[in-house]
């Protein structure tokens, strides 16, 4: 079952206006969309999501101010235009991958059941997790699991599937790539408080869809389109995507950062959802002019 992260802090840090119009950049279940909906009268909501599979949920939402658009929210500057907006009043980044596709062990998303090894939030684009594994150099490989999963054993791995790779043994299933892994780092009497294959899992998925790439991407596009007094809101679930964002905001001077530090889930929210215990919340408003 999804549940929405800090839905109640990321409404309140919008701060809706009944007229206004808004963006949520990563729709998934829909909940954020929701309470931002129950806020409008003459306002708009445009939502979207990179993932097929969030067509059919956002087509159970029959609101006259709601708009649903499948692409990546990297896409934003030409979504706004497609749209016919020229400046919006909030938007909101819930970024990472959602309950439901961690849950669909066909998207190949977790190790906890076998599946192919995709890992695309559009399974109808672009290279899969498999491919990156079948044609990446050594060096690249070391380099995504070191830069995206911060993992230590980076050159160690990326060898092993190299050396996997050349005898025609690649793994093509999740469980087997985890395995492969844990073979690799897992030390023996060690035990070990994640598994072995989480951070090269997170890696791989961050370089199939250029997460940080598209995390750039649609924050300079939203700030760019951002009225005055506008907010951007951001829910960050790693230090690589909360890096950017905080970045972002400290060195735009159009900005007035609201979160000095970032916002983070309670006690009762942590034991209610345990995927949210690593989420960050920042905010920032476009200063007027």
């Amino acid at each position: 079952m999804h549940v929405s992260v800090l839905l109640d802090a990321a409404i309140d840090y919008l701060a809706i206006r009944p007229d206004g119009t808004y963006i949520d950049a990563t729709f998934g279940a829909g909940g954020h969309a929701q309470a931002i909906l129950s806020r409008l009268q003459t306002g708009r909501l445009i939502a979207i999501d990179a993932d097929p599979a969030a067509r059919a949920r956002a087509q159970t939402i029959a609101h006259p101010a709601f708009t649903f658009v499948n692409a990546n929210f990297s896409e934003l500057r030409r979504i706004l235009s497609d749209c016919g907006v020229a400046q919006v009043d909030g938007v909101l980044f819930d970024l990472g991958v959602s309950s439901m596709q961690l849950d669909n062990a066909e998207r190949g998303f977790s190790f906890r059941e076998s599946a192919a090894l995709d890992m695309r939030m559009n399974p109808y684009e672009g290279r899969s997790a498999y491919d990156i594994l079948a044609t990446a150099s050594e060096r690249e490989l070391a380099k995504i699991f070191f830069t995206y999963g911060e993992d230590r054993a980076s050159r160690r791995i990326a060898r092993a599937i190299v050396e996997r790779r050349s005898s025609g043994c690649l793994p093509t299933t999740t469980a087997e790539f985890a395995q492969l892994v844990a073979g690799v780092v897992h030390r023996p009497g060690k035990r070990e408080r994640i598994h072995p294959a989480t951070r090269v899992f997170q890696a791989l998925r961050i370089a199939v869809n250029d997460e940080l790439g598209a995390l750039r991407l649609g924050l300079a596009a939203a700030i760019d389109n951002l009225r005055g007094a506008g907010r951007i809101v951001t829910i960050s679930f790693h230090s690589l995507e909360d890096r950017i964002v905080k970045q972002t905001f400290r060195e735009d001077d159009r900005l007035e950062i609201l979160t000095k530090k970032p916002v983070v889930p309670g006690k009762s929210e942590m034991e209610e959802n345990p995927r949210a215990r690593s989420a960050k919340l920042r905010a920032a408003q476009r200063k007027v002019s």
